[in-house]
């Protein structure tokens, strides 16, 4: 049975590719709302930082929580509650009244549905196509979200220039309603029976306990958090490096940001076509060395054409560093495991915003160039420092 032909699976392609197209949409527009407002990349940074915080602050509980309930409900209450946050955004951006406080607020409120997006809806996956197909599947939805961010910065820097910052969440809400709908057509799973056999704090315990001993998957996880407080941090300084050093406008800045996704949509139809599970760990590992190195390129080449072709680099990288870290885990862990360990890993992505709240210092003491440069070179060190701990990632 091909992935296409589950429909199941489909409907969880759609909900995952909304939620990132509203994200990018957000995150864009949320920059350059709050940039244009105080002028501070620190209040830009703290704007991304906010929206990944949750996953360092609940991921973990919500991987041994996600045993306890209904994997549907617990979707259609992510999608609701995204959409109505971006909902109080759209009114108050329409009356006005919108001020980068409540950005903030927004951002953390969103950033705890997209904290639940492994233990719940990648769980979800798993379940429709099997072990099996994870790997592919995994691709798929990546490059699928790849597409949306391609489609998200390209929507919110035009309707951002045209329309102004309201444009952009009553779209974000009508993308939602879409997404809910599809949630609401999700078959009804039965509540694990693993639910009942412990406590939230015991089943938290057991997964921290199984993954001490597996050195394979501490390296995974190791490698996920050094990416995410010198690699993921990066990110966010594109909008500013785009508008500050290459003198962009909106459009033009939405046009360079969607590059990044265009790598990352063809890096995932590489890897679901041509990668293979012995492959996966090499793969994984070479794509955080590529990633921080692009990002150097990026913040050092000047021209906006040369940064367009190293963002294509960078979301290859990006990709194939997303793809394999999910898969990896999902591979690895017994099946009583596996929302507990996603959860884990949600919470290892979560350390980003200590590296956001880093690269946002740097970026006013020095300049986001300078800044992007610098924290780059130090995740390159911290790689070259810990391959005795990630080394076993390297073996099929």
């Amino acid at each position: 049975m091909s992935l296409r032909s589950i429909p199941e699976f489909r409907r969880l392609l759609w909900v995952g590719f909304v939620a990132s197209t509203v994200r990018w949409l957000e995150m864009l527009a949320m920059a350059l709302f709050a940039y244009q407002a105080t002028h501070s990349a620190l209040v830009v940074v703290m704007l991304s930082m906010l929206r990944v915080l949750p996953m360092g602050l609940f991921g973990a509980f919500l991987g041994a929580a996600a045993d306890r309930f209904e994997l549907r409900s617990a979707l259609i209450l992510m999608v609701a509650v995204s959409m109505a946050c971006t909902l109080t955004l759209a009114l108050l951006a329409s009356l006005g009244v919108l001020a980068v406080w409540q950005l903030m607020v927004a951002s953390f409120v969103s950033g705890v549905c997209w904290a639940a997006d492994n233990p719940v809806r990648r769980m979800m996956i798993g379940e429709a196509v099997g072990i099996d197909k994870m790997g592919s599947a995994i691709s798929v939805d990546i490059g699928i979200n790849n597409a949306s961010r391609v489609l998200g910065p390209m929507l919110a820097g035009l309707l951002f220039a045209q329309h102004g910052m309201s444009s952009v969440l009553w779209l974000g809400v009508a993308l939602y309603a879409a997404s809910l709908a599809a949630a609401l057509r999700m078959g009804r799973r039965g509540v694990p029976p693993v639910a009942h056999q412990a406590s939230f704090i015991t089943r938290l315990r057991e997964g921290l306990a199984w993954l001490r001993g597996d050195r394979r998957l501490v390296g995974v996880f190791l490698v996920t958090v050094i990416f995410n407080l010198f690699g993921w941090p990066c990110n966010s300084m594109i909008p500013i490096i785009a508008t500050g050093a290459l003198h962009l406008g909106p459009q033009d800045v939405g046009l360079l940001a969607s590059c990044e996704g265009v790598g990352g949509l063809m890096g995932a139809l590489l890897f679901a076509r041509f990668a293979r599970p012995a492959e996966y760990g090499r793969i994984y590992l070479g794509a955080v060395g590529i990633y921080l190195a692009s990002m150097i390129g990026f913040a050092t080449v000047g021209l906006a054409p040369v940064a367009a072709v190293i963002l294509l680099v960078n979301g290859m990288a990006g990709v194939g560093f997303a793809v394999m870290q999910a898969t990896l885990v999902y591979r690895g862990a017994p099946v009583e495991m596996r929302a507990r360990l996603l959860g884990v890993l949600s919470a290892c992505i979560g350390t980003g915003p200590i590296g956001f709240l880093y690269l946002g210092f740097l970026a006013d003491v020095l300049t986001p160039p300078t800044a992007t440069v610098a924290i780059a070179v130090q995740g390159l060190l911290a790689m070259l420092l810990t391959r005795r701990y990630w080394a076993q990632v390297l073996r099929p």
